[in-house]
């Protein structure tokens, strides 16, 4: 994380928030984590540069709202702390890897994300990220048997 700059750090965060926010407005987590993970407004906020980065977390939730035509409600909640870190920790891979938020979801999703959370949320991001990678990997191997 120390060749991360302070900007990158800060979209880090401002992800964890939004994450945090879409429990606080009581929308259903993985489908909220699906819909961001695969919209044009997380799309926005991969490329090196985006007006969307820098809005904040609750432009950046209408946004998401506008361009799915509403996020669905209740469902399934996951905690607070499990949000903020799959949040961060999407945004953070982005930056580590340079996938896109689409290709990411597609390694870990929501699901994926909460069940790993009790085992990761102490590691490293870095640590983290290469894990997941290498559970999807695992998966696939287990698949083409």
């Amino acid at each position: 994380m120390e060749n991360f700059s302070l900007e990158k750090r800060q979209l880090c965060d401002i992800q964890g928030r939004l994450f945090e926010l879409a429990l606080k407005t009581k929308l259903d987590c993985p489908l909220f984590i699906e819909a961001f993970m695969n919209s044009k407004t997380a799309a926005a906020l991969d490329d090196v540069y985006d007006r969307l980065q820098w809005a904040g977390e609750e432009y950046i939730l209408e946004e998401l709202n506008d361009e799915v035509k509403g996020l669905k409600k209740a469902g399934i909640i996951f905690p607070s702390e499990i949000m903020y870190w799959i949040g961060y920790t999407y945004r953070y891979w982005h930056y580590y890897t340079g996938e896109y938020s689409h290709e990411i979801y597609k390694v870990a999703d929501a699901k994926t994300m909460s069940e790993c959370w009790l085992g990761f949320h102490t590691f490293d991001v870095e640590m983290a990220v290469d894990d997941l990678k290498e559970i999807y990997k695992q998966k696939c191997k287990v698949e083409k048997r």
